[in-house]
């Protein structure tokens, strides 16, 4: 073939240079979006970290609320978190339930209660839970208290991250 059946008018080069230019400026602009909207699912399969709580020594078969703390970034604000568990132990296997109450997200206190004094019980709506954290039928909360990933470690309690129970 000759070069005058493949010459490019003006016109076409004009098309070709401008859908390109505006094809890489379209990719520059939905490259960050399409990050932003995908990052939540690429963190999911991270590991998660571990934060000390207590000793295994520290516990018993009836839960004890204890606090822990940890540094949290979120984009450019760091700031330091500090949670709450009631961890115990039975059968040497170590327990560690969130105090938020699944009904409405209070906070619920183990053994307040005169005539329940094995129970968890939520001051809000009157919601009730057993020692295992499992909701108790007839009160408001419709599922059991979330519970903690739980590794022991030489003798440390370490938490990781919260699951729910259904």
């Amino acid at each position: 073939m000759s070069e005058r059946d493949h010459k490019v008018s003006r016109r076409q080069f004009l098309t070709y240079t401008l859908t390109g230019v505006g094809g890489f400026m379209a990719a520059g602009m939905l490259m960050p979006m399409a990050r932003f909207a995908l990052d939540p699912a690429l963190k999911a399969g991270a590991e998660t970290d571990l934060k000390y709580v207590c000793e295994v020594a520290e516990l018993t078969e009836e839960p004890q609320k204890f606090r822990f703390s940890f540094e949290q970034t979120d984009a450019w604000y760091e700031s330091e978190v500090t949670r709450e568990a009631y961890i115990f132990i039975r059968d040497n296997t170590v327990t560690a339930l969130s105090p938020t109450c699944t009904h409405l997200g209070c906070t619920v206190a183990y053994g307040t209660q005169a005539d329940h004094p094995d129970r968890f019980f939520c001051p809000c709506h009157f919601g009730m839970f057993d020692k295992e954290g499992i909701n108790i039928p007839g009160t408001p909360p419709q599922r059991p208290l979330d519970v903690y990933d739980v590794v022991v470690e030489d003798g440390k309690v370490l938490l990781g991250q919260i699951n729910q129970r259904t």
